[in-house]
């Protein structure tokens, strides 16, 4: 079977993951969600992430994160462009989640990078989810 949209398929994964408050998660290993898995482990919102080479095309074991109540770090993940609908931005009109204490994560030239990080180095690109 194969999949048309690996990065919807991984945020439904971490999505339901959370709501049934499981440690991991393994989805399909692919460059883009690998990517997106170093930002959210960069910005704090998963204990870390492994890939798991098999004979096909691998798989990437995703450590959530809770907070001491049990509660999870991500409260929210959506994602925003779609392979209908691509959403691209410049610098300027990167978004803000939740007035910069979410991420808006975005596939630019130099990689799958956060907004901040965008911004420091002056690069826009595609939207690809938010999290907050």
């Amino acid at each position: 079977m194969s999949l048309s949209d690996p990065i919807a398929d991984m945020l439904t994964r971490i999505r339901n993951a959370l709501r049934i408050n499981n440690e991991q998660v393994s989805v399909k290993a692919t460059k883009i969600c690998e990517g997106i898995a170093a930002v959210l482990k960069q910005e704090g919102y998963i204990e870390d992430f492994d890939r798991i080479d098999d004979t096909r095309q691998g798989l990437l074991r995703i450590n959530l994160k809770y907070d001491p109540d049990g509660r999870p770090i991500i409260s929210e993940i959506t994602r925003v462009s779609k392979p209908g609908r691509r959403v691209y931005s410049s610098v300027e009109k990167l978004p803000r989640v939740l007035g910069g204490m979410g991420v808006a994560i975005v596939s630019t030239s130099k990689g799958v990078m956060s907004d901040r990080n965008c911004r420091k180095d002056k690069v826009s690109g595609e939207i690809l989810c938010t999290v907050s």
